[in-house]
């Protein structure tokens, strides 16, 4: 999936995605870029509203883990199951965030058991920039279900 096609994917089925103005980076194996304008996300005090940036860090964890499973020819129905946010410092500006597995040898485990079980958890992490300087981060786990499967 490229990077045109993820967005089209993103704005259609998810439409925050859309509102919030969200746009794909950069797609690659081990990390997923997605960006975000400051004007449709701001607040009261003209920084980035808590949930357009807790919002964009999960998208981009969601659309890792997404894009992974097509490259490996795997039907999932993907869903957060926790998260935590950690806002560092207000964003002043347009916004990215970038995702990426903490473990990186956990995915071959997590396709291993989807494959076998239908059912599969795995951890996922997303750094919030603006400017070229870290200002929050999200940890979270998302699990993906076979579609045949009934949801959690």
């Amino acid at each position: 999936m490229n990077s045109d096609a993820l967005q089209s994917y993103l704005h259609d089925h998810i439409p925050l995605s859309r509102a919030m103005q969200v746009t794909v980076i950069d797609i690659s194996l081990d990390r997923l870029v997605l960006g975000a304008p400051l004007a449709p996300n701001i607040n009261h005090r003209d920084t980035v509203f808590g949930g357009s940036a807790s919002a964009l860090a999960i998208l981009s964890a969601w659309s890792l883990i997404h894009t992974r499973l097509r490259r490996e020819g795997l039907t999932a129905r993907l869903v957060i199951q926790s998260n935590d946010m950690r806002y560092d410092r207000p964003i002043l500006g347009d916004f990215t965030a970038a995702a990426g597995l903490p473990d990186p040898a956990a995915w071959d485990r997590f396709v291993a058991v989807f494959r076998r079980r239908g059912k599969a958890r795995i951890a996922v992490a997303s750094t919030l920039e603006c400017d070229g300087q870290a200002v929050g981060g999200f940890q979270g786990a998302f699990v993906a279900l076979a579609t045949d499967q009934p949801s959690a």
